[in-house]
């Protein structure tokens, strides 16, 4: 019985195709030059707005803070691109899969 169940739901899940990919793919790097820019605009304002404090420990945690939101800001825009690339891989790889 629960073999029939899975065939049921594979039957109504539709097959992603290569206008998935490609909109997926445009998509993510739309996402990208997004984040990119707005990741250039962090960092540029983190370098402009220096804390200002007498206290050591207060400029250690505030610089660590400022580099962890930079490094962050980066690694999300650059994950997008690498999600974009690989969506990109697999739509041209949709093409030379033939359909069984």
């Amino acid at each position: 019985m629960a073999d029939n169940s899975n065939e049921n739901v594979k039957k109504n899940i539709p097959e992603k195709g290569p206008l998935n990919f490609i909109v997926g793919s445009l998509t993510s790097f739309l996402l990208f030059v997004f984040f990119y820019f707005l990741s250039n605009k962090i960092a540029i304002y983190f370098s402009i707005h220096k804390t200002s404090n007498s206290s050591e420990i207060v400029q250690n945690i505030s610089s660590s803070i400022s580099t962890l939101i930079i490094g962050l800001s980066f690694l999300l825009s650059f994950s997008f691109a690498f999600i974009g690339i690989g969506l990109f891989i697999v739509f041209i790889r949709s093409f030379f899969l033939k359909k069984s």
